[in-house]
């Protein structure tokens, strides 16, 4: 049930014509950033029982990345779902980080855990693809990881399964970075 919107990056803010009053811009080099992929990975409907009947709120997990190693998670919550999802997207934003990446995959395999969701991600050979599904498939193409292999091991609701993913990227070292820190152990114990 993902779907996927791209935006363009907010025009900087302040009244007049966004220059916060400034006066007229001085010439120079443009700062463009990259177009984020945006992806909603699910929408729930929670009711509260009043009074007068049923109170309706929503919540919406959303996915954002550049796909050039950098995503994020948010989940944002609202009366009214397209509020829910701004939140959401403003929340991803926020918690955009960057994933080692080697070529077009990761550098080793590992099994991400949050709460009852568990994902193992593996390496792939260049031209396999992304071998995931839901919410672990939102988030790698996000990422910008072309092929890769995982496999959903605990809870298949998506909040688990997104932040499963992420923690197991998080998790993940370039091999420069292991060796580094296996030479300062070795250090250290001599």
């Amino acid at each position: 049930m993902a779907t996927e919107r791209r935006s363009q990056s907010q025009a900087p803010r302040g009244g007049r014509g966004g220059r916060g009053g400034r006066g007229p811009r001085a010439p120079g080099p443009e700062r463009l950033e990259p177009e984020l992929i945006e992806t909603i990975v699910s929408i729930n409907r929670c009711a509260k029982v009043v009074k007068g009947g049923r109170r309706f709120s929503f919540s919406a997990l959303v996915v954002v990345g550049d796909g050039e190693r950098r995503v994020g998670t948010g989940l944002g919550k609202a009366n009214e779902v397209a509020e829910a999802i701004k939140k959401g997207i403003e929340q991803a934003k926020r918690a955009m980080f960057v994933i080692p990446m080697e070529e077009s995959t990761i550098p080793h395999p590992i099994i991400g855990e949050s709460g009852a969701g568990r994902v193992m991600l593996k390496p792939a050979s260049p031209g396999t693809g992304i071998i995931a599904g839901g919410g672990a498939r939102a988030v790698l193409q996000a990422g910008g990881v072309r092929d890769v292999l995982t496999k959903s091991l605990g809870s298949n609701n998506p909040l688990n399964v997104v932040n499963a993913t992420v923690a197991g990227l998080k998790a993940l070292r370039r091999r420069e970075e292991i060796e580094r820190l296996k030479e300062a152990g070795r250090r250290a114990t001599e």
